[in-house]
């Protein structure tokens, strides 16, 4: 089976994953406790208008219809109009406005996760049993122990209160000026100056931080557990006795074989960057769509939070091809025939 008909095989299979995760999404949306029509009247309402409102946003028809109406919007990329928290305004309009403060976030928070967590897990597991390895494998632990909204807290009070606390160092004035609770970049033009660059990179620090540490802490674990097990691997035996030089062992054989029990844990980060960036936009007050998701369900915004769940599906989905596509770049052994 060649690449391209393995991609395509991978592209027909996330299909009903797809529909499964957007039936589930109806059913909680359209069962569940949230009333739209009821946070649009708000407590004042009446109950002709009550039912006036309701027949204008198509909720007294039949369940059947109304899950056909959202399938086929959904797939279509015709993702409505917010009815409570932005009255008119179409979710695409909304997700395209506050999607790049989330991507500016998940960057950084892959970033630390994989450029700490992952040399510090090599360098212990190079050097086992050492006070290096102690040291990194008890911080891993720590950190993946500290929960993301608490952790998220701590750092709103530490560096709002940066001069008392930490000893007369001014955050909000450090480098450039900004406020700790604040809007990251607005607009994406200000990363082309290096000031409007470093004054982001600021804003959202503190936030990646808070969102990478779990990662963090979780890829270095499993990058010592993979680097000890390809180290104690009879190839790997079998190239010393060759006489294979340290440095070629290390980055040719070693990293490159440690790096493969890795990729489903990179890439199932997702999973906890778009759960945690919802904790965690909300806590430091970043408005991007993890912000936008909660101030949905706490208003009820039907269409808005559907849409959401919509992308958020598509983007999990998105990654798992991904993740399939790069073992068979890792790891040559791996086919594309159905067993892979």
């Amino acid at each position: 089976m060649s690449r391209w008909r393995y991609f395509g095989r991978r592209l027909l299979l996330s299909v009903p994953i797809l529909i499964f995760g957007m039936t589930i999404t109806f059913i909680v949306l359209r069962m569940g406790p949230m009333d739209p029509v009821g946070a649009i009247l708000g407590p004042t309402g009446n109950p002709q208008a009550y039912q006036q409102i309701k027949n204008q946003l198509g909720l007294n028809q039949p369940l059947w219809a109304q899950y056909i109406d959202y399938m086929t919007n959904m797939l279509t990329f015709n993702l409505g109009k917010s009815w409570v928290l932005f009255p008119d305004r179409t979710a695409n309009s909304l997700i395209i406005e506050y999607a790049p403060r989330t991507i500016w976030l998940g960057f950084w928070s892959v970033l630390i996760a994989i450029f700490v967590g992952i040399p510090l897990g090599f360098y212990a597991g190079l050097n086992p049993n050492s006070w290096s390895d102690y040291f990194a494998s008890f911080g891993g632990i720590v950190w993946r122990a500290m929960p993301n909204f608490w952790l998220a807290i701590i750092f709103l009070s530490v560096l709002s209160n940066s001069e008392n606390v930490l000893f007369g160092f001014d955050w909000q004035n450090w480098l450039v000026h900004t406020t700790v609770i604040g809007v990251p970049f607005n607009d994406p033009q200000e990363l082309t100056n290096p000031q409007g660059l470093l004054a982001a990179i600021k804003k959202i620090a503190p936030a990646a931080i808070v969102l990478g540490s779990a990662s963090m802490g979780n890829e270095m674990r499993i990058g010592r557990t993979a680097v000890l097990e390809t180290v104690n691997s009879n190839f790997i035996e079998t190239a010393r006795a060759k006489g294979v030089p340290p440095r070629s062992l290390v980055w040719k054989h070693i990293f490159r074989n440690a790096l493969i029990p890795l990729v489903p844990i990179i890439t199932g980060e997702a999973f906890l960057l778009i759960g945690g960036s919802v904790l965690v936009e909300s806590v430091l007050d970043i408005s991007g769509l993890g912000q936008l998701f909660f101030n949905a369900i706490m208003a009820g915004d039907l269409p808005l939070v559907g849409s959401l769940m919509f992308i958020f599906i598509l983007l999990v989905v998105t990654i798992n091809i991904v993740q399939d596509i790069l073992y068979t770049l890792i790891d040559p052994r791996v086919g594309y025939d159905g067993g892979a």
